[in-house]
């Protein structure tokens, strides 16, 4: 089987790879507690406010004020003793009247007006008693949250059709109808009500964006030639997004959505290389992983002549680009914005921000009179950290505009994007990216002659600028309390003693089941400090190595591990505005032999708390900037997730009482052979947890509540 998680295409001789391939992470496996931890299910929670009702703001958390979860392999959701955990909405659920209670057997349809699969991303907008928008209610909201992907095997997103659907090419348009539905965004308004948190499920503000859904572009590559398809002549509309990974939440009030592995979802036969008669833009499909005569991840391109269906083939088959979708490949890749309050507007995808395997955005905290300053990740093995910088300059009457899309194309449309260059002395640069940079001009991969040539194809302006490779760059987040940048570098499997650098220190042998893991199995996370968000410069450490607690502290667990904090694949990471906590994700396939996937919560210190760490690389020796060793005072693990799933995705009301967290693709290494028989299927997750009908696993939001009402963490 072909993992469309693995991309392979940077092969540019910038610092730390010699060759790097199949990129990208394989969202997977799972965990649970120990004796006294409590276990999810549907019970009613306790301590909870009132429909409409505001709470006091919390404040910074000097400690951490539970017990850690110990590992665990069982199919539930476990969290500390103290806590409550329901599932709150699952894929399938209703997101309008009159739409039938999901069965959960593969005969459901309308899935336009369902929850989508593999929730990912998620982001809390707060509602006042009368339905407006409000930055401090905290019983009432909408939970705006991705849907990435679908659980998958030969083609078929198997659980969502009856019989697990068709393998083989050509698919019924009907399977195919159905998985073009359940990627994308939804919108879902929540609220307390008593002791439980529950959906509206005939909300005006509910909403589904999927693949069909019509998108807006905006910024330098808006009308380029790039963007020009069978659908939109003039290059300014687009269909649809998919693979939608993490999120962010803009200081004017809007969800951003990373596009992330859209690679995967589009075909090119093999004679489309020569019909183009292009080799830099050849060079370019190649670099975003999509070349010509790979097969595509479901085969949506073969069911049928449709528009629906042709438009994933992206191989030149007409005369002109308005003819056929030779360009359709371009028109994904973006962050794109969302307005969860205004159901009538549409998706707007951002160019200025670049076009890469996105996964999360995180904002500095705005500061009147200076630029908006966001911060993101390419997710792939040896790619790089980007920084996009405003040409304007935050106004603070934008926290609550009249029209919140205007304010992102205030800020949005218009700025300078950089990638980072790290420095083995613990330094580093954000090199710009545009075709007044020499490096960027003089490339010969490809030709930069105007800004909407760097916004489509980043990756090469990248490559050009001499960015540093690293760890498959996941989620960024900035730390409330000083401003620091950390990013979840989450593991590299191609990383080999002659190829490691400061930034990336670690090339080593780990062990599964007895088997050999070798690369930077367990990944880490650096961070970054500023003098200003928009500054070209930058100090950096390591603030944590991923690791199992046994392994050698010397070499491999260098931040100390134990058993209450140890992990391996950090990937989504958050930090709390009412807390300050930092709380780490992990999408893991290296120590799924011992405990299934987590979510750990952490005190982060600062850059330069710790020291340097000298590594043998062979015949070389590797120095970098180490943050300070954790401790379970400083690090602990507060979730387990049930077999099979990613925890992913968080965010919590403004009075920090309530913590919804996604959890991915439960089951996910189900054999779509079994899909008859419940009891081979790796999870029953959320089911078996007392949540709704059949059998099937599905993803899900849960949200988390302290027994007596408290802050979650402290």
């Amino acid at each position: 089987m072909i993992d469309f998680n693995d991309e392979d295409s940077n092969r540019s001789p910038n610092p730390t790879f010699d060759s790097v391939l199949n990129a990208r992470l394989s969202r997977r496996h799972l965990l649970r507690g120990g004796a006294g931890a409590a276990v999810v299910g549907g019970a009613a929670l306790s301590g909870c406010a009132s429909t409409g009702q505001a709470t006091a703001p919390a404040g910074p958390v000097s400690q951490l004020g539970f017990k850690p979860v110990a590992h665990s392999l069982a199919d539930t959701v476990v969290v500390p003793p103290g806590y409550t955990a329901q599932v709150l909405y699952a894929g399938g659920d209703p997101l309008a009247a009159g739409v039938p209670a999901f069965k959960n057997d593969g005969t459901d349809n309308e899935w336009g007006r369902r929850a989508g699969d593999h929730h990912d991303g998620i982001e809390w907008f707060g509602l006042d008693a009368e339905g407006k928008p409000s930055a401090t209610f905290s019983s009432r909201g909408v939970l705006a949250m991705n849907h990435e992907a679908t659980t998958d095997e030969k083609l078929s997103s198997f659980f969502i059709h009856a019989n697990g659907g068709t393998s083989t090419l050509p698919r019924p348009a009907a399977e195919i109808d159905k998985e073009l539905m359940i990627h994308g965004i939804s919108v879902v308004e929540v609220r307390r009500d008593g002791r439980r948190w529950v959906t509206r499920q005939d909300s005006p503000l509910n909403r589904r964006i999927t693949t069909l859904s019509e998108a807006v572009f905006t910024g330098p590559a808006a009308g380029s030639a790039h963007l020009v398809t069978r659908f939109s002549p003039g290059g300014t509309k687009a269909r649809g997004t998919v693979n939608n990974c993490g999120t962010g939440r803009t200081p004017w009030g809007t969800l951003v959505s990373g596009e992330e592995n859209w690679f995967g979802y589009f075909f090119r036969d093999a004679q489309d290389d020569a019909r183009r008669n292009d080799p830099k833009m050849v060079n370019a499909f190649n670099r975003y992983g999509r070349r010509a005569g790979a097969p595509s991840r479901h085969g949506w391109e073969s069911g049928g002549s449709e528009d629906r269906f042709q438009r994933w083939n992206t191989g030149v088959t007409g005369a002109s680009a308005r003819e056929d979708y030779r360009n359709e490949f371009h028109t994904f890749g973006y962050v794109v914005e969302l307005d969860p309050y205004n159901p009538n507007t549409l998706l707007t995808k951002r160019t200025a921000l670049g076009r890469f395997a996105h996964e999360n955005v995180s904002f500095a905290v705005p500061v009147a009179g200076q630029p908006v300053v966001a911060y993101m990740g390419c997710d792939a093995r040896g790619e790089y950290i980007y920084k996009f910088v405003s040409s304007e300059k935050w106004d603070p009457a934008d926290a609550q505009p009249r029209n919140r899309l205007a304010a992102g194309d205030k800020y949005l449309d218009s700025g300078t994007l950089y990638v980072a260059r790290f420095n083995p002395d613990g330094t580093g640069e954000w090199l710009e990216l545009s075709p007044k940079n020499p490096a960027i001009a003089a490339y010969r991969g490809f030709d930069f002659k105007t800004q909407a040539d760097v916004c489509v194809f980043t990756r090469l302006a990248a490559d050009a600028a001499g960015a540093t490779k690293m760890d498959r760059p996941e989620w960024t987040g900035v730390n409330p309390r000083n401003g620091e940048v950390y990013i979840t570098l989450t593991n590299n499997s191609q990383r080999t003693p002659a190829t490691v650098d400061a930034a990336n220190p670690r090339a080593y042998t780990d062990l599964k089941a007895g088997k050999e893991q070798k690369g930077n199995v367990h990944g880490h996370i650096v961070r970054l400090a500023e003098a200003t968000p928009a500054e070209a410069t930058f100090r950096w450490d390591i603030y944590l190595f991923g690791s199992e607690a046994d392994a050698d502290q010397a070499t491999v667990n260098l931040s100390s591990l134990t058993a209450d904090n140890d992990l391996s694949s950090p990937d989504g990471l958050v930090f709390s505005k009412a807390t300050g906590i930092c709380w780490i994700e992990t999408d893991d396939g290296a120590y799924t032999d011992k405990t299934n996937c987590m979510l750990l919560a952490a005190l982060p210190g600062q850059v330069g708390d710790g020291r340097r760490v000298t590594l043998k690389a062979g015949e070389r020796e590797v120095s970098t900037p180490a943050g300070k060793a954790q401790t379970p005072a400083t690090l602990r693990r507060f979730l387990v997730g049930p077999r099979g799933a990613e925890i992913t995705g968080i965010t919590e009301t403004p009075d920090g009482r309530a913590l919804f967290v996604n959890i991915q693709h439960a089951g996910e290494n189900t054999k779509m052979a079994d899909i008859g028989d419940p009891a081979k299927y790796e999870s029953q997750w959320p089911s078996n947890a007392g949540y709704g009908a059949g059998q099937r696993p599905r993803s899900a939001t849960i949200v988390i509540t302290k027994n007596d009402g408290g802050v979650i963490g402290s």
